[in-house]
């Protein structure tokens, strides 16, 4: 099985492109998204807050709640939906590679079996347009999918919302009716995802407290206060 598909013509090509489009959206990535470059004049992007969050954690609430605070859009999964309607895509299909982890079968071999499927780095690379679009508007709240990483670190605060997992799952098994051991896989499936999403395309590591302006523990604080908490880091 493995020589034949070593053989396949079609297949090796299509894995050569998928390499040289993976070595492209690397280059563009370290050119032209570290946060600590200058954006170029007439560029200025803010304000903005981005939420880094581990699963169950309940950030889509607090960024909700914040968001009524400050008068600011919340993009959380709605930056799917942009995605999509701007790349003329499946939102199903942004499912699959949306803070998921790689695949290299899915993202080499899936555009050539199934011309519906996107790879990992198409999804990135528009997904990136799309925040940088809405930066530049201003008053917005970034909910995960590397907002943190792919936005300068001087210009918004970065938050990372965190709760024991005991608590997480408790919070998954309320909401989505689920078993103790499928919430606990449900969240540990989530948080592999999203650490190896931010890895491969960002080079860092999602759950490093050095990389926010503010840890939030939401188990002690409880959701309410932990909004508060934020908005106020997002006040002049």
């Amino acid at each position: 099985m493995t020589e034949h598909i070593r053989e396949d013509p079609k297949i090796a090509a299509a894995a050569e492109r998928q390499m040289q489009a993976w070595a492209l959206y690397q280059e563009i990535a370290g050119r032209i998204l570290r946060p600590d470059e200058e954006h170029p004049p007439g560029r200025e992007l803010g304000p903005f807050l981005t939420i880094s969050r581990e699963a169950g954690a309940g950030a889509s609430e607090i960024a909700e709640m914040v968001g009524r605070k400050l008068g600011w859009e919340v993009l959380d999964k709605s930056l799917v939906d942009y995605v999509a309607r701007r790349g003329h895509l499946s939102r199903s299909t942004l499912a699959l590679v949306d803070e998921t982890e790689a695949n290299w079968a899915y993202d080499t071999l899936g555009p050539w079996l199934d011309h519906n499927i996107i790879p990992h780095e198409k999804y990135v690379a528009l997904l990136t347009r799309i925040v940088m679009a809405a930066a530049r508007q201003g008053k917005v709240i970034f909910v995960g999918r590397g907002g943190r990483f792919l936005l300068p670190y001087d210009r918004g605060p970065g938050v990372r919302i965190v709760a024991s997992e005991k608590y997480r799952v408790a919070q998954i098994m309320r909401r989505q009716n689920l078993s103790a051991a499928d919430a606990r896989r449900f969240v540990q499936d989530v948080d592999r995802g999203r650490r190896d999403f931010v890895q491969r395309f960002f080079h860092r590591d999602v759950a490093d407290p050095h990389q926010y302006d503010l840890v939030v523990n939401v188990e002690h604080l409880g959701p309410l206060a932990a909004a508060e908490l934020i908005a106020q880091a997002c006040r002049p």
